[in-house]
């Protein structure tokens, strides 16, 4: 087990009572927040930020030298966003950024051991994993065997994954195998079925437990569309081709920011209605689970989607 303060929030309502990613900004009541915590858990704890309030004006790289500068054992890692506060979720994630905030400890805290840095942001395949975190520990490999001085690294070999577990729950099997997972429909819909007997065992089986059952479900499907199938993408013709050893060019797959086409059709009619962006769809995928929807239903995406009533 684990404790984060989370310092990424870019909510504005969470921003302008001076906690989420303003507390970045506030270093005084930042130290004090972590070294009372520290000071109280024995489970270690971690510290999310983002690059900044900014896009033009990082500050992370001088950020976490601090908090290394602050001495406080419980400290286990610093998770980093790859983006700033303004920018919330659009853009690329910068990881050259991130990079650069991991080597930035040793270079002013030289005589402080590090604190492990977790990169975040548009990890959405095992491509992007390796491009992003695994090949950096190999270049840094190669640098050490070239009787070069030692190069302390504290870019961790973990990566933290947010929106791309929510649109591909599968991801960390694709990252731990390797591989691109052209899942199927049915596999897709097994996973839905599961979460919804997770749902009813937890809220339970009356209506009050159907209806909590069926927001969280609608909530997870209105991520979820958003995953097109790798069998779907004509650009990736190479990922599951035996010519090409099942391996796809990381610039050819769909990437975190990019929705299905409108009116795409998928190879059967449930995949159709999966990749769909209409919550009326959802709701059809809901009443598979869980039974038709009562007449006076409502449902509003809390990212602000499409809604249904």
């Amino acid at each position: 087990d684990f404790v984060d303060c989370n310092l990424g929030c870019p909510i504005d309502l969470v921003c302008e009572k001076g906690a989420g990613a303003s507390l970045m900004l506030r270093e005084k009541r930042l130290k004090e927040i972590l070294t009372s915590i520290t000071g109280v858990l024995r489970c270690p704890v971690t510290v999310k930020i983002r690059t900044g309030w900014d896009g033009n004006k990082p500050i992370a790289h001088s950020l976490v030298p601090k908090i290394q500068g602050w001495g406080l054992e419980g400290i286990a890692a610093v998770m980093i966003h790859g983006r700033s506060r303004l920018q919330r979720y659009s853009r690329v994630a910068d990881w050259d950024y991130i990079r650069r905030v991991s080597k930035e400890q040793s270079i002013i805290n030289p005589t402080l051991p590090p604190i492990p840095i977790i990169g975040n942001g548009d990890i959405y395949s095992y491509t992007d994993y390796q491009t992003q975190v695994m090949h950096h520990q190999e270049t840094l490999e190669k640098s050490e065997n070239e009787e070069t001085p030692p190069i302390i690294n504290p870019l961790s070999t973990t990566a933290m994954i947010a929106r791309g577990a929510l649109i591909k729950p599968w991801l960390p099997t694709e990252i731990k195998e390797s591989r691109h997972w052209d899942i199927s429909s049915s596999e897709r819909f097994d996973m839905l079925q599961s979460f919804t007997q997770f749902g009813l065992e937890h809220w339970g089986s009356d209506q009050q437990g159907v209806n909590s059952t069926r927001r969280f479900l609608l909530e997870f499907l209105s991520f979820l569309y958003r995953y097109v199938p790798v069998g779907l993408l004509e650009r990736c013709s190479a990922s599951t081709g035996e010519d090409s050893g099942g391996v796809c060019d990381v610039k050819q797959l769909q990437q975190m920011n990019q929705r299905p086409p409108a009116h795409m059709c998928g190879r059967n009619d449930l995949e159709t209605l999966m990749l769909s962006n209409h919550c009326a769809d959802w709701i059809k995928l809901s009443e598979m689970l869980l039974g038709p929807v009562p007449d006076d239903f409502q449902f509003e995406p809390k990212h602000r989607a499409n809604g249904y009533k």
